[in-house]
């Protein structure tokens, strides 16, 4: 067997190489947005949209021929729909982890106070500014910090993969999750560096001690099954 060149790609990169577990992320389908003044407590935990059902039955259906041994989602009603299609074709119930909810923001405004009373007028045109060009869940008063957020994901993502050990996952959660956990293996400040599209599909490679990013951002099930579905 010819040996491989010093300098060959496929093990830094874990492409080819024996023992390799993939880990799916999924981002959940599109919710059913409240309508009227912006409330933490309602936009927490919003249910899919009728868009959102038709997304989530698309990465189902994509996901099906894979080996996924297990899906993991958060307790939030977006993501525990979704799981379900993808963990439907494999016989599969989704395992909840509370831990992969999304980012907490405004979580600690009082009960009752409108976020208007809680920051003034500039104030809050200083968090929006600040946001568009940093991208930091810290900018935004009365919020998870970026470190907890972080902190928390990388945590539980970590803990997932030691309790399926050699297992293919599909984990399947949130916007700023998936990329809390993909900016800890680039070594970002960011919180977010990419849009992850609704329903679409981000792979990391784990083996050899190492986490991988394979894919980003994945869209052809959506654009092939009905580019309407491609929505952000």
């Amino acid at each position: 067997m010819q040996p491989s060149s010093p300098t060959s790609l496929d093990r830094p990169f874990l492409t080819g190489q024996p023992d390799v577990v993939q880990l799916t992320f999924v981002r959940h389908g599109k919710q059913d947005m409240p309508s009227g003044a912006f409330t933490p407590a309602l936009w927490a935990d919003p249910p899919l949209s009728g868009l959102g059902q038709r997304q989530a039955a698309a990465v189902g259906k994509a996901l099906a021929s894979e080996p996924i041994a297990a899906v993991l989602c958060s307790h939030l009603a977006r993501a525990v729909e979704t799981a379900r299609e993808v963990a439907a074709p494999h016989g599969l119930e989704p395992v909840v982890y509370p831990e992969l909810r999304e980012v907490e923001t405004y979580r600690d405004v009082p009960d009752g106070v409108p976020l208007e009373d809680v920051l003034s007028p500039v104030m809050w045109q200083g968090v929006r500014e600040r946001f568009n060009r940093e991208l930091r869940w810290d900018v935004s008063p009365f919020s998870e910090s970026s470190a907890e957020f972080r902190y928390r994901v990388v945590t539980v993502v970590e803990g997932i993969l030691a309790l399926h050990k050699g297992q293919q996952l599909a984990i399947v959660c949130h916007g700023g999750v998936i990329n809390a956990y993909l900016g800890h293996l680039l070594g970002l400040s960011q919180d977010m560096f990419f849009r992850p599209a609704h329903a679409s599909v981000s792979r990391v490679l784990t083996g050899d001690g190492r986490r991988v990013i394979h894919t980003l951002n994945e869209l052809h099930h959506l654009q092939a099954a009905d580019p309407s579905l491609v929505t952000f």
